[in-house]
């Protein structure tokens, strides 16, 4: 399989067998989605269960829109960002400074990789969010575990514990050249309703669970310096009875079934886990369910809460009601079933957060949209549209901006004073807002050297905004 992103520039995955359409598919750090579309809830097997094979081939769907909107849900064979890279690197492959670095399947059972790193530098794994900085030659190896086997049910409850994130088995040799290492976690920290110090490096040893705040915690993932290395991943860890509601990225995943006489589809509401996602799309897979492409929620959803599946027409939908949780890759996943008889008409498919009714997603689905054979792929996702797309997430998400007005000006798209006047704005929004609409009055080609530079400069965020683009 071939894949269309570069470190610093895109990430996106194009995916395709022999016998296969070929498809763009992005992936991010922390809900970074390898993306294939199948049926059914997943099976009791453990996340050692996943077939690498289906990283090979996929049929995947592209959604036009943002989730709040009417969304209408179309075919994608190939679609590349607005900064146009072509592919160059495989999902599995390590992003590293030199070039992409190979992944080995070492054991499919286990489910356990190996990756040599030649030279120091930073390698990031963007499938799965993973991430190493190294002092010097080394060979890591990782293989993936589930959290509900490690830790209690009645642990969690009692001490009010939240998986945060995958949970990996990792060695290296030598040892004592990881300088760091990026452990990805679901937690949306732009909410401001998380303290950081609740964050939690659980490695599970011989004598049990040990607990090691990590370095520092950054969105989509925390960071652990020099580490020592088990069976390890971050925990949220507050205090029984506070009532805390933990805002987290999530995503919608929806399935379409064809039958002559009763078109079925499958809603997933889910925490944006890699391996969660890769899992569910396995297994359905296996009874040839299709991804249909849709954004994700705009918004950050809380942990725990229950969510209301409706449709404006009057169709069949078990259960209404999904509750927002996080079971591990092995375990049966929640979904709901909805029943659209022969479809002759388009459907509207909403989310509501249950106890207050607010609106957290919605989609459009049309009959046309379900003849994905015949279908003409759209045009690649302008710079322009990926800003009127995501303007919204990154006037709240961009951090840093010196970097990029450097880019910028150096470029010859800012003069100094231009620069000066982002830099003069009083707060970070508004600096946000100020870049984004001085660069757009420039055109296509200033917006091109923008999103390089935040490709560059902040992979993880626009690696997120591209999984919600072509989504996944």
């Amino acid at each position: 399989m071939s894949c269309g992103f570069t470190w610093r520039r895109q990430f996106e995955v194009l995916c395709g067998g022999d016998n296969q359409k070929q498809f763009f598919l992005s992936v991010t750090p922390s809900s970074l989605q390898l993306k294939w579309e199948y049926e059914v809830a997943v099976t009791s097997d453990t996340i050692s269960g996943i077939d690498s094979s289906a990283f090979d081939t996929c049929n995947v769907y592209f959604s036009e829109d943002t989730s709040l909107g009417v969304a209408t849900l179309v075919p994608i064979q190939a679609a590349q960002l607005s900064a146009g890279v072509e592919p160059v690197c495989k999902s599995y492959q390590f992003l590293g400074p030199e070039g992409n670095v190979d992944i080995e399947l070492i054991d499919k059972s286990a489910n356990r990789y190996s990756a040599h790193f030649p030279a120091a530098g930073f390698y990031l794994w963007p499938a799965v969010g993973l991430g190493f900085l190294v002092t010097a030659a080394v060979t890591v190896k990782i293989a993936f575990d589930s959290w509900n086997q490690r830790l209690g049910l009645t642990l969690q409850h009692q001490e009010q514990w939240m998986a945060a994130g995958p949970l990996f088995e990792i060695s290296v040799e030598p040892e004592g050249v990881i300088a760091e290492i990026h452990l990805p976690h679901i937690v949306s920290l732009p909410a401001n309703e998380v303290d950081v110090s609740w964050f939690q490096v659980a490695h599970f040893k011989d004598e049990g669970m040990v607990l090691e705040p990590p370095s520092r915690v950054e969105p989509f993932y925390a960071v652990l310096e020099n580490p020592s290395f088990s069976l390890m991943g971050i925990l949220l860890r507050f205090a029984s009875g506070t009532g805390v509601s933990v805002p987290i990225t999530s995503l919608t995943l929806i399935y379409y079934h064809f039958h002559p006489e009763d078109i079925k589809f499958h809603l997933y509401l889910i925490p944006s886990d890699p391996l969660l996602t890769k899992a569910i799309d396995d297994e359905e897979a296996k009874f040839h369910g299709v991804r249909l492409q849709t954004s994700p929620p705009v918004d950050p959803l809380n942990f725990g809460s229950r969510y209301i599946v409706s449709s404006n027409a009057h169709l069949e939908i078990i259960p209404e009601e999904l509750k927002l949780s996080y079971r591990s890759p092995g375990e049966i996943q929640i979904f709901s079933k909805v029943y659209a008889g022969r479809m002759k008409e388009p459907i509207i498919l909403e989310i509501a957060e249950k106890r207050h009714k607010t609106l957290v997603w919605r989609t459009l689905v049309k009959p046309v949209d379900l003849q994905f054979h015949s279908a003409a792929a759209p045009p690649p996702l302008s710079g322009k549209a990926f800003l009127k797309e995501h303007r919204r997430q990154l006037q709240a998400r961009l951090g840093d901006l010196n970097g990029v007005l450097d880019d910028l000006q150096d470029s010859d798209v800012f003069t100094e004073e231009e620069k000066e006047l982002v830099q003069q704005c009083p707060t970070q929004q508004r600096r946000n807002e100020t870049l984004l609409r001085m660069v757009e009055k420039k055109g296509h080609q200033a917006l091109g050297v923008l999103f390089q530079s935040l490709h560059r400069r902040d992979p993880y965020l626009m690696s997120y905004l591209s999984q919600q683009s072509l989504q996944q």
